[in-house]
């Protein structure tokens, strides 16, 4: 509990930092030349750094996800071809398709992605995986 705590005060003095001292904070912490970014993303790199230190880093196997993303542009995840992806929406049902080579069918077209999907069936902006189910909603991290 008490790392906690220190993690979120040191947290907190970065959100009060300009860019000089966010840079003067990555020199101390990071032993090198802070990167050419503006003040928000440096901060955002200098949390994450401090929460690394404390709890640990990524796994290996998100590691390696991540550079099979990196490398092939898209992420791996439990979605296959072949799989049938139901959902009610004010109360239709829409089940979509997912084809070989990421194509997507639904309403006797083919898309890009489940978000075009999702924003066909809604009108508004959606993430296709977050629609569907595959992602939960985010929390608000207090």
């Amino acid at each position: 509990m008490r790392k906690r705590k220190d993690i979120v005060a040191q947290l907190e003095e970065l959100e009060a930092m300009d860019l000089e001292q966010l840079r003067d904070a990555w020199r101390r912490r990071c032993r090198s030349a802070p990167p050419a970014v503006k003040s928000g993303l440096l901060r955002l790199a200098l949390a994450y750094r401090l929460q690394e230190k404390a709890f640990g880093g990524l796994t290996n196997a998100t590691r390696r996800q991540l550079r099979e993303t990196v490398a092939i542009g898209q992420p791996r995840s439990s979605i296959r071809p072949g799989m049938r992806l139901m959902r009610v929406w004010k109360g239709t049902t829409h089940v979509v398709t997912m084809g070989e080579e990421g194509v997507i069918r639904w309403n006797g077209r083919e898309w890009r992605s489940l978000s075009q999907v999702a924003r066909a069936i809604t009108g508004t902006h959606w993430s296709g995986p977050a629609f569907f189910g595959f992602r939960a909603k985010r929390d608000k991290i207090t």
